[in-house]
């Protein structure tokens, strides 16, 4: 080794083991404070005293530990908004853009992706509420056209199905149809050839598809285009000023430029800002701060009313939203069951709601808890591992501020052993394609039991590259069979869960969406 290299590398230890010890010192000092916030409140419960976290919400700390968090996992920036108290309380770091290094502040704008099928939801509801839809009509009451491949299913799909995600509609039905106001229409004329993951409610499906459909629903009821719905119907009422759905409206504002990467590599700012076209809008097109994710969860938490007094939904209507409608073949990653428009959780007796939204660089969360009056809004601008940041602020803010533990979700150990032989093959819907292996001790690096790769089929194919998930037991069934996965140990455990219908077709459970087995 000459010695220009062996500087080099005596450096780049020094490096590697200067960071160590600075992550050792950090997790030290978190580990004190968190002994010392339990201990206070032990204190507290024991001399019969409001608990001092009910009061207040320290700020220094949780600053640190989302500046923290952001460098450990290399995200870019975020914004965290927590509804506690009654107050919102608003944290910012990072930058907006690592090419311009612009700073992230409270006021910045993020996309919120799929978090944006609550506020469909909600504006359904809200119809339902005024008696001019039925929820469990036909969708073809409202829409005469509507069409899918399979004409039986289209004549008898309901928007509650719509909303719980059991119509059996593939979910990830993209199309462009431009910017003008007539794109949702054209969405759902151009769905007529979309077919189903499963038949109508024999399997929760998670369906963005369903979404542009209630979309359109809402604007062939109300007259007015989603968006304009939108903003008349919750945005207006709420009072959220920083929640908007078109490119020239989040330009008056500073906006996350999304970022890719996978998980413990430094991401890169994505080629265009939102890659989502306008008829993505009520399944993913909502830009928003993280505060105002909060003050729209606050609905639900105040019963319907905005904070000052105004009604938006009825009592009922909320309370409808936050019913279990559907249990969850996949009980963990956004909840054990599915309300109208809702993931719902419990956590040591307390129920909850939530969403998780992505776009193409920007990832988003939402977690409330009712009965506690919290309500945790996270918004990220990219990076594989903000799921990691997502899971640790969640966990460490819900016990602080509402007392409730986070189930954590992994491999078994030791894992159980589990005959996976049914499970190999390939599983298949429109566009994309599951090809489940079993891991061999020569497959090199990895770990688990089985591989899950993930590829674009058809009208996709070539669209990113093949992703492979390593598969770990976690429990085992007669009704169904968990794994847990990951690409690498950088990455978030998540549910992979093979079960079988009523009718013995077998499925696979993955990103909240059912697969049948094709081979």
């Amino acid at each position: 080794m000459s010695k220009d290299r062996y500087e080099e590398f005596t450096d780049n230890v020094d490096r590697e083991v200067a960071e160590l010890v600075d992550r050792a010192n950090r997790e030290a000092a978190q580990a004190v404070d968190r002994a010392n916030r339990q201990a206070a409140r032990a204190v507290d419960r024991a001399l019969g005293r409001k608990a001092a976290v009910e009061a207040a919400f320290d700020a220094a700390h949780w600053q640190r530990r989302l500046d923290e968090l952001l460098a450990a996992h290399r995200i870019p920036g975020a914004v965290l908004a927590v509804l506690t108290g009654g107050e919102i309380h608003e944290l910012a770091s990072g930058v907006l853009h690592t090419g311009t290094g612009v700073e992230t502040t409270t006021d910045s704008v993020f996309q919120i992706g799929s978090v944006s099928k609550g506020y469909t939801a909600a504006l359904v509801l809200s119809l339902a509420d005024a008696g001019k839809l039925d929820l469990d009509a036909p969708v073809t009451a409202v829409l005469p056209d509507f069409a899918l491949a399979d004409a039986e299913a289209a004549r008898t799909i309901t928007p509650r199905q719509l909303l719980n995600h059991t119509s059996g509609i593939e979910g990830d039905y993209v199309n462009d149809t431009g910017r003008g106001d007539d794109c949702l229409a054209r969405y759902v004329d151009g769905a007529r050839d979309v077919g189903l993951t499963n038949p109508p409610g024999a399997t929760m499906s998670y369906s963005s598809t369903a979404y542009n459909v209630l979309g359109r629903i809402v604007e062939v009821v109300t007259g007015r285009t989603w968006d304009e719905a939108l903003k008349e119907l919750i945005c207006d009422p709420l009072g959220l000023e920083h929640t908007m759905t078109l490119p020239e409206e989040v330009l008056r504002f500073r906006a996350a430029m999304g970022h890719m990467g996978e998980p413990g590599e430094v991401p890169t700012p994505t080629p265009l800002w939102n890659m989502l076209p306008r008829s993505a809008g009520p399944y993913g097109g909502i830009s928003a701060t993280a505060a105002d994710v909060v003050r729209f969860a606050r609905m639900f938490i105040d019963g319907g009313t905005a904070p000052d007094g105004t009604r938006v939904l009825s009592a009922a209507a909320v309370e409808a939203m936050l019913t279990r409608e559907v249990e969850m073949p996949d009980q963990w990653f956004l909840g054990a069951h599915w309300g109208l428009g809702w993931g719902l959780f419990e956590w040591d007796g307390a129920r909850g709601f939530g969403h998780d939204g992505s776009t193409f660089g920007q990832l988003a969360y939402l977690r409330a808890i009712p009965e506690k009056g919290l309500a945790i809004a996270l918004l990220t601008n990219g990076g594989g591992a903000a799921p990691k940041v997502h899971e640790a602020l969640c966990r460490e803010l819900s016990a602080e501020f509402a007392g409730v533990a986070m189930p954590a979700f992994g491999p078994a150990d030791p894992p159980p052993a589990v005959d996976t032989e049914p499970f190999t093959g390939r599983y298949k819907r429109e566009g994309f394609l599951m090809t489940i292996t079993a891991r061999s001790e020569e497959a090199g690096e990895g770990e688990g039991v089985l591989d899950l790769r993930y590829e674009g089929v058809e009208g996709l194919a070539g669209t990113f590259d093949p992703l492979v998930w390593h598969l770990t037991p976690v429990s085992a069934t007669p009704a169904k069979t968990v794994f847990a996965g990951r690409r690498n140990d950088k990455d978030a455990w998540i549910p992979v869960v093979f079960y079988a219908l009523a009718d013995g077709t077998r499925y696979v459970h993955f990103g909240v969406r059912a697969t049948a087995k094709s081979a």
